[in-house]
């Protein structure tokens, strides 16, 4: 699983008031991209090697907030992280396709698209202040890593994944409102672009994830 989203990592940014907004999209969209391609090559990826692929992800960011500040090394860990996000994305994907069936994976992922394309949209038109909730995000996030290691120790009923799933899936909603309207507000400055790609990659992953594993737990019901 992809790490749980930015987590205070937008923090990092300088602010200079500045919107390339057309730079973002675009590198968001070949990031997706390069993403998929992983998710696709993760087929061909031996089990042992996920394990050490997820702490490589996660290093990974960590190095790119070290290295926010140099454009060109930016842009290559970006589609770098990106293209392992989508190797370590294959196991769940291919868990929840012989699960569910690949058309409610399809569906599970507009649904995710439709829910964070209507969230941004909403924080970039509306120009409301979300960025209140940046604290209360961080500590459930915090929460939500807490209550996922104890479900590996102790498994949850299927009532508790449910409401651990919506959880999950309202604190990504919530990040995504608390991110875009942070970018709309403040301004980004285009050094930072592949730092907010990931950021915004990974609200985007999380929601889908957590949709799946709700509509997984109610199949199983």
């Amino acid at each position: 699983m992809n790490a749980k989203g930015c987590v205070g990592f937008m923090e990092s940014m300088v602010i200079h008031g500045e919107k390339p907004y057309a730079k973002f999209f675009g590198a968001l969209f070949l990031g997706l991209l390069v993403a998929t391609f992983g998710l696709f090559v993760g087929q061909s990826v031996p089990k042992p090697l996920f394990l050490p692929l997820f702490i490589v992800e996660i290093v990974m960011i960590i190095l790119m907030i070290s290295a926010r500040k140099h454009k060109a090394i930016g842009y290559g860990m970006m589609f770098a992280f990106m293209f392992v996000s989508g190797l370590t994305l294959f196991p769940a994907i291919s868990y929840y396709i012989s699960t569910l069936g690949g058309l409610t994976v399809l569906r599970a992922f507009a649904i995710s698209a439709f829910a964070f394309g209507g969230t941004a949209a909403y924080a970039m038109i509306s120009k409301h202040d979300f960025r209140f909730l940046g604290s209360f995000l961080f500590v459930s996030v915090i929460a939500l890593i807490g209550m996922g290691i104890l479900q590996f120790f102790f498994p949850f009923s299927n009532t508790a994944e449910l409401v651990f799933s919506a959880f999950g899936i309202l604190i990504f909603v919530g990040y995504t409102l608390y991110d875009f309207s942070r970018l709309t507000i403040e301004g980004f400055a285009e050094r930072d672009i592949p730092l907010i790609v990931v950021c915004i990659y990974l609200d985007l992953v999380n929601l889908f994830l957590y949709i799946l594993q709700f509509i997984g737990v109610i199949n199983r019901d």
